[in-house]
């Protein structure tokens, strides 16, 4: 079977499963590179309320955010369940904290609708769809959307404190 720049195989879409409150999301498990455990991370002046600031990951300095704040929820003590998904992006690598992952899953792509726009706290922006799946929902984020505003705002820290 040759490799395609996709993440279906058929009709089936591959996910990671992650919990931020009592929502959960899935995010394509081709741009996720790695799942860490909470690190320290470094603060950045000027950076934009959602961004706890960076981490050194093998000699790479990534840009954290935390979803929780991202999407306007309630921030959340950190626990033994958080964790941060390092998701690389048409080339830009950025950090995500959340809740708690959940598991990689395999759905059927007829099982992902367009979302309603009162169906989630998070900004339909940033959804793609969402999966019903027996009796849960997954919302399907759009990383690319996350990851790209991350950049240019991160860009414009960058410019103010050169």
């Amino acid at each position: 079977m040759a490799e395609h720049d996709t993440n279906t195989l058929g009709d089936l879409i591959q996910l990671v499963s992650f919990k931020l409150g009592d929502e959960e999301f899935g995010i394509d498990i081709l741009k996720v590179q790695e799942i860490n455990r909470m690190v320290e991370i470094t603060k950045v002046p000027q950076a934009p309320h959602f961004c706890e600031g960076v981490i050194n990951l093998r000699g790479k300095v990534i840009p954290v955010i935390d979803l929780r704040l991202k999407f306007a929820m309630e921030a959340k003590e950190r626990d033994k369940d958080s964790r941060i998904v390092v998701c690389d992006v048409n080339s830009v690598v950025i950090g995500m904290i959340v809740d708690a992952v959940e598991e990689v899953l395999r759905i059927p792509g007829s099982t992902v609708e367009p979302a309603p726009d009162v169906v989630t706290t998070v900004n339909s922006n940033y959804i793609k769809g969402v999966a019903k799946l027996d009796e849960r929902l997954l919302i399907l984020l759009d990383i690319g959307k996350v990851a790209g505003e991350i950049d240019i705002q991160m860009a414009k820290v960058e410019v103010a404190t050169a």
